[in-house]
């Protein structure tokens, strides 16, 4: 190791692992380690879990539920009981029963089980602001379940802490996954099943499907968990005030359920489920409108926009028909107000800016921020600490939280949108959830990643412009299946080549994905065109009424039976474009996970058919977890030097009880050495951490760098133990497959986004040490 180092890259702090992330740009200073600077890396080895389900509980909802129901042990097992896999990532033909149980000889598990997750559910429902389009009654609890914490089996039932009746791990409204037994009180300790025997797999279950769909119709999918994770403030109650909500107290449950629920040192994953876009209204000011219904004497219509808006919802004169004039002429057509058939119930989030002049709703940087940024407004606007991303605290045991920039909260959409649009293609180019091929050409199937949507096809457009369009440009989706809208719409679809069939279709297949168009002017409270549809297990007969789909005069394909006729007999579930959830997930990047809410087949749920329910969706949320769970990657890059090493020091921090000896060169600590004397100074610097104090640290050790053969094989030699002829390799290495030539194997940084393929690799003996923390310093572009 030399001691020319121009800059500490971070506090690494964890128990094992592979790497670090470079955050921040290294400036090409005089080599001298007392011109450190010093800031904190997410922890290498992720231990924790802190899962969030947002499901929505609105009408049409139940039949989602029960899929994601069925998809629950795939989703649990896939964190808790990685699968044994050999060298070449090719799964054991016998996988162990018990999460706990050892592999196969010459496999090993894809990462450390997870033993610590917390899981907690809550639902869209956030009532109406004040308004009365979801007023809570006894009847209807659940019209506004406050972003809580659920766990009910009975759908519909209250959603307070002493009406829920699922047992929950310390009456805390979430289950907690401790098969080591090491949480107090203990958590659930087995898996289960869905055949009768107990554990986390059935009782999630239930509570996913007791999440029920009586909920509030004015969806706030984004807003629910914004509440419950991020929202600094969250009020207790909303008055309405001189035609304007109040915010009113601090929810106090809810700042008790998260404390107890998100730790400041877990992995973040946050999934959602949802039919619907996302209507997720301001709280304050006068977006309760937006709810309010009236009465039935005295129905309540939001006014009309003014003519501006149907050209360029931009244009300064884009307002509402009640707005002061100002600068703009008046407009007659202000003069005919709307009535019913004009401004819908349900309609009230659609096209808000072109039809009312007003948008009611938070803009989606509100998530896009949460989710990337250390701060946040608070009521009042002004910015403070996330609190996803919360400060170190040694006095309270908070030393390694999570950072902004630490790669550790992501966020899933079980979404509408046709998963013939985001799945991998076979060689064919044909959509297939079973065996498409990734970017490495391999048949693994299910949905595109985060960097496969972002990649372009032949004609220059990616799988974003196909499913999302660019809506700040006013650029539609190239999928007219994810245009919103009123009227029957026309075009063909990109990813299967066929054009969308009209309202007067013979058939409910006459497109493979939604039916077809349908008259949406008959539907009572109004609707919107489908962006696809699949069969149900168990078609609902007898659906009528305001609440029902099969008004047969409106023609629509989920109430066509094969014969081509009309019924009462639904037959076939729905999904909206969920356009706002993806604008998210768009912005986002690699933090995104996209997955359709409408499933490929219902009809094998056996194993190998990959394609059943929301398998593939919850394939795609561990597969983006596992790859945060094997190492992070970094940002920027190192210069090799003609060895092929890096200016890197790594020290070892950890504590060692009285009358234990601090030896780096023992045989127990392989691969280390003492600090050397001129890295004093990188000693002095981590024991003046603020969090030093509090961890204890009394023995620090260098960690080696490999050279000669054992680099080669660190960097080339992809099995779980990479060694030499005369051994194994016990050390640390660099691997850049971007730098030319590259400097390691490409499949090692295979999870690695496009602008980040380079890693630390630790191998061998050169595994961080249980309860250590490293510190590590490099010089780099």
């Amino acid at each position: 190791m030399r001691p020319a180092l121009a800059a500490t890259l971070a506090l690494f702090s964890g128990i094992a692992g592979n790497v670090g992330c470079l955050n921040r740009p290294l400036e090409p200073n005089e080599p001298k380690i007392t011109s450190t600077v010093q800031e904190k890396l997410p922890q290498s080895k992720i231990k924790k879990i802190d899962l969030l389900l947002m499901i929505d509980n609105s009408a049409s909802m139940g039949d989602k539920q029960a899929i994601l129901a069925s998809a629950v042990p795939d989703l649990v097992r896939g964190l808790v009981s990685p699968l044994c896999v050999d060298d070449s990532g090719v799964p054991a033909a016998s996988q162990p029963k018990l999460t706990t149980d050892a592999c196969p000889a010459k496999t090993f598990r894809e990462f450390d089980a997870i033993t610590d997750i917390h899981v907690g559910l809550i639902s869209s429902s956030l009532g109406s602001r004040g308004a009365n389009g979801c007023a809570v009654s006894p009847a209807a609890p659940a019209k506004d379940d406050h972003a809580h914490l659920l766990a009910r089996t009975e759908p519909g039932k209250g959603s307070a802490l002493k009406d829920q009746d699922v047992a929950t791990y310390n009456e805390q409204g979430f289950l907690a996954w401790d098969p080591g037994k090491k949480l107090q009180p203990n958590g659930i300790a087995t898996l289960g099943d869905m055949s009768g025997a107990p554990g986390i797999v059935p009782v999630l279950a239930e509570m996913v499907t007791g999440i029920g769909q009586d909920g509030c119709g004015y969806e706030s999918q984004l807003e629910s968990w914004y509440r419950f994770l991020v929202d600094p403030e969250p009020y207790q109650s909303i008055a309405l005030k001189n035609g304007s909500s109040t915010l009113i107290g601090s929810d106090a449950e809810l700042l008790a359920e998260r404390k107890a629920f998100l730790r400041p040192d877990s992995l973040v994953a946050i999934i959602l489920l949802t039919d619907e876009n996302d209507c997720s209204l301001k709280d304050v000011g006068k977006a309760f409108n937006a709810a309010e219904l009236g009465s039935a004497k005295s129905p309540y219509h939001l006014p009309r926009a003014r003519h501006e808006c149907s050209i360029n919802v931009d244009d300064p004169c884009c307002k509402s028909c009640t707005a002061s004039l100002g600068s703009c002429a008046e407009d007659p057509t202000c003069k005919e107000p709307w009535g019913p058939q004009d401004d819908q119930s349900n309609l009230r989030c659609y096209d808000q800016k072109k039809r009312f002049g007003i948008d009611f709703l938070y803009p989606l940087d509100r998530y896009t921020s949460a989710l990337t940024s250390a701060r946040v407004p608070n009521r009042a606007g002004e910015l403070v600490q996330n609190p996803l991303f919360p400060e170190a605290d040694p006095d309270h045991g908070i030393l390694a939280p999570r950072t902004a920039d630490g790669g550790l909260v992501f966020l899933a959409g079980i979404v509408g949108v046709p998963w013939q649009d985001i799945a991998r293609r076979s060689k064919e180019g044909i959509p297939d959830l079973r065996t498409g091929l990734n970017k490495d050409k391999k048949p693994v199937g299910g949905f595109k990643n985060a960097r496969e949507l972002d990649d372009r096809d032949e004609k220059g457009r990616s799988a974003w412009d196909q499913i999302l369009g660019n809506p700040a440009k006013k650029i539609p989706a190239a999928d007219p299946l994810m245009r919103e809208s009123r009227l029957p719409r026309s075009g063909n679809v990109p990813s299967t080549g066929e054009d969308l069939a009209t309202e007067d279709a013979t058939s409910a297949k006459a497109n493979s994905i939604n039916g077809h168009e349908w008259d949406t002017l008959k539907s009572v409270n109004g609707d919107l065109q489908y962006a696809c549809t699949f069969p149900l297990p168990v078609p609902k007969v007898g659906c009528t009424g305001s609440t029902c789909d099969c008004n047969t005069d409106a023609k629509n394909p989920l109430c066509q039976d094969d014969a081509g006729n009309y019924t009462t007999t639904q037959l076939r579930a729905k999904a909206y474009p969920g356009v706002r959830e993806l604008g998210v997930l768009k912005e986002i990047g690699d933090q995104g996970i996209v997955a359709s809410v409408c499933p490929a087949q219902l009809d094998h749920p056996e194993a190998e058919y990959g394609d059943y329910g929301y398998r593939p969706a919850t394939g795609a949320i561990v597969d983006r977890l596992k790859s945060r769970l094997t190492g992070a990657c970094l940002h920027r890059s190192l210069q090799p030097d003609p060895s092929g090493q890096v200016e890197c020091l790594i020290l070892e921090a950890r504590q060692i009880q009285p009358g234990e000896s601090c030896n780096c060169n023992a045989p127990e600590v392989k691969a280390r050495q003492d600090v050397q004397p001129e890295h004093e100074e990188a000693r002095r610097v981590a024991l003046d951490d603020e969090v030093a104090k509090a961890a204890g640290w009394n023995c620090f050790c260098e960690v080696k760098q490999l050279g000669g053969d054992e680099l080669h094989a660190c960097q080339f030699d992809t099995s779980h133990d990479p060694g030499t002829k005369s051994g194994p390799a016990d050390g640390w290495c660099y691997i850049d497959a971007a730098s030319t030539p590259p400097a390691g194997d490409p499949s090692l940084v295979a999870t690695c986004a496009p602008t980040e393929q380079r890693k630390l690799r630790f191998v061998g003996q050169g595994q961080p040490l249980d309860r250590s923390t490293l510190f590590i310093t490099c010089s780099g572009e």
